[in-house]
């Protein structure tokens, strides 16, 4: 994949874009956050 061509979700707590990255590969579908500040600070 080239990088203009990947996918992109909106995180729920900074609100910022993040694009799919290859450790998330196989679970791209459940990734919510994007990073672990985001997910540990989601309350």
């Amino acid at each position: 994949m080239k990088k203009e061509n990947l996918p992109e979700k909106i995180c729920p707590v900074c609100e910022r874009p993040f694009r799919w990255r290859k450790k998330w590969k196989k679970d791209w579908e459940n990734v919510k956050y994007c990073s672990e500040k985001c997910r540990k600070n989601k309350g």
